[in-house]
């Protein structure tokens, strides 16, 4: 089920199709039209030998890239291990065929078969990019070039890496990457499509593997970052400080007011604990810039929201349980209404959505069972 968070996605269109890996390839949902309230689907999309992840990357261009694990055998009897992405023009219009960009490992199937699952990002050009927990604990990474072309697999090195990579797109068109280690987050950054990754200052903190998740928050198109603390599993939001954000301007810079950028600190989101990676949408609530937050609580199995004012952390937020147990992680999005909706797996396997209410606030409606 859901191990990433972004399988819900708004198409040009403006419905909202949700992913789900299946037995055999991916589940699809797709709205029946903008706003809701029907869905189409189940369907699914083929794809022999995936493993039960499927990671999510929406562009500009609003075109769908899945991205997942394939395993077959090899001629000869071993078992090969690759990255395969398939990718969707228009909402519930056909996936073309999935293609394979196999390994950092081409001629070890026994080090392929120790990869993490993909996480990726599409950049400004429009292009592809994709990352993997290496044999060896780094992170590894694969680009597509404007043209379509794809570059050879580069490592990125790092070690003692936990977990998935969190790779996401800033508004300047930067790529941030932080994977979690057992001691600190590593960091890299790429300032614009086709030049190089490079390392970034290390976060001296410690999250859960595979939690941490980004979204644009600052006025400059700057990132903050979330993940589940290690220790305590509460949510936990990180902006770098100015001083290592790339065109960062000196004093006058708008983060150098950011106290949690300031302080290369991490901010406590209220007491919830959750597993699984940090659901994070930004949306206009009642007049006001706002953060939603989602997790499945780690105590009862279900899904958790809160909210508070964009980059003012201080504020607080108050964690609210919704809905019944889920599988893998919620997903939240805005409908073609411009409403929140949240988005799980149950446990029953089906899609069950609610959406934000017709009143002030951020009050959800009833949890509906995604059907025609």
């Amino acid at each position: 089920m859901p191990a990433a968070t972004g399988w819900l996605v708004r198409g040009k269109d403006g419905r909202l199709t949700a992913y789900a890996p299946g037995d055999g390839g991916v589940l699809r949902w797709t709205e029946t039209r903008p706003g809701g309230p029907h869905w189409t689907g189940p369907e699914l999309i083929p794809a022999p030998g995936l493993l039960p992840y499927v990671a999510v990357a929406q562009g500009a261009d609003g075109y769908v890239h899945l991205v997942g694990l394939r395993r077959a055998p090899l001629p000869d009897g071993r078992t090969g291990t690759e990255v395969v992405y398939a990718l969707q023009y228009q909402s519930g219009r056909p996936v073309r065929d999935w293609r394979p960009l196999g390994s950092p490992y081409p001629a070890d199937p026994s080090l392929a078969a120790q990869m993490g699952h993909p996480s990726a990002v599409v950049d400004t050009d429009g292009s592809l990019n994709v990352f993997v927990r290496n044999a060896g604990g780094g992170v590894c990474a694969r680009s597509q070039a404007k043209t379509g072309a794809w570059n050879a697999w580069v490592d990125l090195k790092g070690a003692d890496v936990r977990g998935t990579v969190s790779a996401a797109l800033a508004g300047d068109g930067r790529v941030e990457v932080l994977a979690a280690a057992s001691d600190r987050l590593l960091r890299w950054e790429r300032e614009k499509p086709g030049v190089r990754f490079e390392r970034a200052p290390d976060v001296s903190l410690r999250a859960a593997p595979s939690s941490a998740a980004a979204a644009v928050t600052g006025g400059d198109g700057g990132l903050s970052h979330f993940w589940h603390d290690a220790d305590d599993r509460t949510v936990r939001a990180w902006r770098p400080p100015a001083e290592a954000v790339a065109g960062s301007e000196g004093p006058e810079d708008a983060r150098e007011a950011d106290p949690v950028a300031a302080a290369g600190g991490a901010a406590r989101l209220g007491d919830g604990t959750g597993t699984g990676p940090v659901a994070v949408l930004r949306t206009v609530v009642d007049g006001h810039d706002c953060t939603v937050v989602a997790h499945r609580d780690e105590a009862t199995g279900r899904s958790a929201l809160a909210a508070y004012p964009t980059e003012d952390e201080g504020a607080g937020a108050s964690w609210t349980l919704t809905g019944g147990p889920c599988l893998g992680a919620p997903a939240l999005a805005l409908d073609g209404a411009g409403r929140v909706v949240m988005a799980v797996i149950g446990t029953d396997g089906a899609l069950w959505v609610a959406r934000q209410k017709d009143e002030s606030g951020l009050a959800l409606g009833a949890w509906v069972r995604a059907s025609a």
